[in-house]
């Protein structure tokens, strides 16, 4: 918690107080103190929302850019472990002929590099933009509860109709933002009606 210090000149109109008080400047010194919260949501407004669409937008391109060298050494890693495993043709793994499994096996290791790659995309992005971590996480947080105040209630949705893009994952503009909320009205309105 932080403290704020504000002092200014003290000045007194009474006569009768001025011939008691020494001729030295006083100052009238109070202190505020300040939580966090109000200061990430101070200097989150600093932070537009066409600057932080742009930085949301360059946080998923390190997630892609991530995911391709993970899956990549998860292949790698997969065929060094399941290619210099001795193996007997002639012995079944779980049922499955072993040169079948091991290659399962290796596009597992292959899936599991994937699925961490957006991970360690993302914790790359915030060791290079630490930094302003607090207006971008301010920012994001602000984001969200527009998403989530604005979206088409799930249980209005049916299978051969899903809501159009229900977490906002492809917003990256002012107008693409837009036209989502254009998109969830539209969908409100036609399910809505449907029901009635």
């Amino acid at each position: 918690m932080a403290e704020r210090v504000v002092c200014r000149p003290l000045t007194i109109t009474s006569r009768g107080i001025l011939r008691q008080l020494p001729r030295q400047q006083l100052f009238l010194c109070r202190t505020y103190a300040s939580t966090g919260s109000n200061q990430a949501a101070n200097t989150a407004s600093t932070l537009s929302w066409r600057e932080y669409l742009a930085i949301r937008g360059s946080k998923h391109k390190w997630q892609v850019a991530a995911t391709i060298p993970c899956a990549l050494l998860g292949f790698a890693g997969g065929v060094a472990y399941f290619g210099n495993l001795d193996t007997d043709p002639t012995k079944m793994v779980m049922g499955i002929d072993p040169f079948f499994f091991y290659g399962i096996c290796t596009v597992g290791c292959v899936g599991f590099g994937a699925l961490i790659g957006p991970t360690v995309g993302t914790s790359l992005w915030r060791m290079s933009h630490r930094n302003n971590l607090a207006l971008i996480d301010a920012k994001d947080a602000e984001f969200y509860q527009r998403i989530a105040k604005n979206r088409v209630d799930a249980s209005l949705q049916s299978p051969t109709s899903p809501i159009p893009d229900y977490y906002g994952e492809k917003i990256g503009s002012i107008h693409q933002y837009r036209q989502w909320l254009r998109d969830q009205a539209k969908y409100r309105r036609k399910a809505v009606l449907a029901e009635e």
